[in-house]
């Protein structure tokens, strides 16, 4: 009887089990024969985790950049509160004893955080800045800025859980570009949609590894015994994240975006050795394709389509092209409006008259009007009172 063998899936932690039930003849030749076999299969290393240790897909990594894309985050947002200063600026702030790393009112900003302005100065995904000013780079920055403490610690515990697992298997080039260009897709794809209101966050480079880890099973089919369950699985968080985002003040075609960029991005980035080239690689004999036809396929397919999104859309929106005008339901996909809520995302405008300390302010959105009493209206203070009348 041939000895029993297993190979381990590389994420999830489920393994094949493949048995050869071979008879030998019960004597002296064959005994000594059937020995030798199991003593070369023994050499080899008998699961598939072991027979696939000296190949570098298969290889365990130290996780460490995404600690550090953790890290980064988290300054990044210190030093947006440190520029913020909501009591020079604004006045009206929330958690006043925090000084100037107080957050703004919670009727301008309820995630915990500074104001639209400031986030715009720090590098908030502004379109027209983008394409009028010539200011690229908003498309990169805005993944490392975040709305407020809510914000950041959901997106910060999602990148840990899912990242620093993914890492740990495919290690940190891989990882860190699937977070990368799939945060970049999911900016382009913001920025097509959303014209008027400052997006940021690092959703679209966490919905990008989500993408990927997707994309990974698929490629790499015939390593997984549990890919049903785990496919199911993965398609529920995503639906429910992205279900989330349909409510008013989420940007859901970042999430969108970057998930699509991740999808395509793992098939070319996590694409792994197939079962039959790691069990047999070791025989001189027999001289396996490395990847099969399957994950060629895909490998090129996804590629193609990949690169083709990036031209098509960057080309768009430097040519300023809406989104909205080409496709009339797409907004739904971000925001449904009903009784409760509005999907109005204009931005906050509003005609203001100043007699001595006395501001007079109205919103061109909703008509609503307000008189304040202001010794020094700065142009912080002003627009932060305006974001409060026309919500």
């Amino acid at each position: 009887m041939g000895e029993k063998e297993s190979e381990t899936a590389p994420i999830w932690g489920r393994t094949r089990q493949s048995e050869n039930n071979n008879i030998h003849p019960m004597d002296v030749e064959s005994s000594a024969l059937s020995e030798q076999h199991r003593s070369q299969n023994r050499s080899r290393g008998g699961s598939y985790e072991e027979r696939g240790r000296g190949v570098k897909e298969f290889r365990s990594w130290f996780s460490w950049l995404i600690p550090c894309f953790v890290i980064a985050n988290v300054v990044v947002f210190v030093i947006t509160m440190y520029v913020n200063n909501c009591p020079k600026k604004s006045g009206d702030c929330f958690a006043g004893f925090l000084g100037r790393f107080s957050f703004q009112s919670t009727r301008e900003n309820p995630l915990l955080g500074p104001s639209s302005l400031t986030l715009r100065t720090m590098g908030g995904l502004d379109v027209k800045k983008v394409v009028e000013g010539d200011e690229g780079w908003r498309l990169l920055s805005c993944n490392w800025l975040h709305g407020g403490v809510v914000h950041l610690l959901v997106n910060m515990l999602t990148l840990l859980f899912i990242g620093m697992r993914m890492e740990r298997e495919f290690g940190f080039i891989r990882i860190g570009l699937l977070y990368l260009i799939s945060g970049f897709g999911g900016s382009i794809l913001s920025a097509l949609f959303l014209r008027s209101n400052i997006s940021v966050g690092a959703s679209g480079a966490v919905f990008g590894l989500l993408g990927g880890m997707l994309s990974e099973i698929f490629i790499n089919w015939t390593i997984y015994t549990n890919k049903v369950v785990t496919i199911i699985t993965l398609v529920l968080i995503v639906a429910v994240n992205l279900g989330l985002g349909v409510l008013p003040g989420v940007d859901n075609f970042v999430h969108i975006g970057g998930f699509a960029t991740g999808f395509l991005l793992g098939f070319v980035l996590l694409i792994r050795p197939h079962y039959g080239w790691i069990n047999q690689r070791s025989d001189p004999a027999a001289k396996p394709h490395k990847y099969n036809i399957c994950q060629a396929i895909l490998w090129t397919v996804s590629l193609l389509l990949l690169l083709g999104w990036f031209i098509a859309g960057l080309i768009s929106l430097f040519n300023n092209v809406d989104g909205n005008k080409h496709c009339s339901w797409c907004h739904y996909l971000s925001c449904v409006p009903t009784s409760r809520w509005s999907c109005n995302r204009e931005p906050a405008s509003c005609t203001t008259t100043q007699l001595g300390n006395q501001l007079s302010m109205t919103c061109l959105r909703n008509g609503k009007s307000g008189s304040y009493i202001l010794a020094n209206s700065s142009d912080s203070r002003i627009n932060s009172l305006c974001v409060q009348l026309c919500r």
